[in-house]
């Protein structure tokens, strides 16, 4: 079977929560669903070039968190940015659309939302694909020192805010840790950094940092969650990421002996570069569970 193009793609607004929702979807709808969870500081565009590949045998639902890409972005004081908040709202969205049970993509803030959901409902995972999303204290890469000191005392450093938000840890969220920077295109992260630039967005993406403290203190019931319950997983990391580091993908193996874990030769981003990789590992992963 020849690859799906961005054709089959449709793009979709609904109110959840009272917000707003943005979501890509292709595919059959009658296939077994893969739901694609972004990063920061992204959207459901970061997989624009995956979809395709996968939508020629499953069906794609790939939201747009509040706060990022199109969905609305209501100020704080009228949505709570937390992570259990945006996952409350991603789940809603699934009800919504009648989305019974699901395979799991989580990337980077697509983690502690994705994690978040299947701990309130495990009947729904059928199986957890992480490319670079984090669940273990030595996947945190050394930026987060600068970062706990922001959960200890916020008021006290604006400039780790600053630095998080800048254009050049925007670009480099990208392109640090690559060996073919000539396969990034540059309107990734002007586009993301356009965003970030938006009024409003400070507070909003400020108050989801500081709240990201409350997933690393989570990381042992999520491990424990993941021992007792055995997930069918597939890891499929940039190595070369400096947020979220290789030893946060070999970590799962301590708890799901059975994962499939590859390590490529990429960064945070690393469907920039290895699209084509990543989805044959997901193909091959997802024909076993069939």
């Amino acid at each position: 079977m020849i690859a799906s193009t961005t054709a089959t793609t449709t793009y979709h607004r609904t109110r959840v929560d009272g917000v707003g929702v943005f979501y890509r979807e292709a595919g059959p709808k009658d296939a077994p669903t893969i739901v694609l969870l972004h990063g920061f500081p992204s959207s459901s565009r970061e997989f624009d070039t995956l979809i395709p590949l996968l939508a020629t045998r499953y069906h794609l639902i790939a939201p747009d968190f509040p706060g990022f890409g199109h969905s609305d972005a209501p100020p704080p004081a009228d949505y709570h940015y937390t992570f259990d908040h945006l996952a409350e709202t991603t789940a809603g969205l699934l009800a919504a659309l009648q989305v019974e049970t699901y395979t799991l993509y989580i990337h980077d803030y697509g983690a502690p939302v994705g994690i978040r959901m299947v701990l309130a409902q495990p009947e729904r995972l059928q199986a957890l694909i992480t490319q670079n999303g984090n669940v273990y204290g030595e996947g945190l890469g050394a930026k987060w020192r600068a970062i706990a000191q922001y959960w200890a005392d916020p008021d006290a450093h604006p400039e780790v805010v600053d630095a998080f938000l800048s254009f050049e840890a925007t670009e480099q969220r990208h392109t640090l840790g690559t060996s073919h920077p000539e396969r990034y295109n540059p309107d990734t992260w002007t586009d993301e950094f356009a965003h970030l630039s938006k009024p409003g967005q400070r507070e909003i993406q400020a108050a989801l940092l500081y709240d990201y403290r409350t997933n690393v203190a989570a990381y042992p019931a999520w491990q424990a969650w993941l021992r007792a319950r055995q997930p069918p997983t597939l890891v499929a990391w940039g190595a070369n990421d400096p947020s979220f580091v290789a030893a946060g993908a070999t970590a799962f193996r301590r708890d799901l002996p059975d994962a499939e874990i590859h390590l490529l030769d990429a960064g945070h981003f690393a469907l920039d570069e290895q699209t084509d990789e990543i989805a044959a590992l997901i193909l091959a992963f997802m024909a076993k569970r069939s």
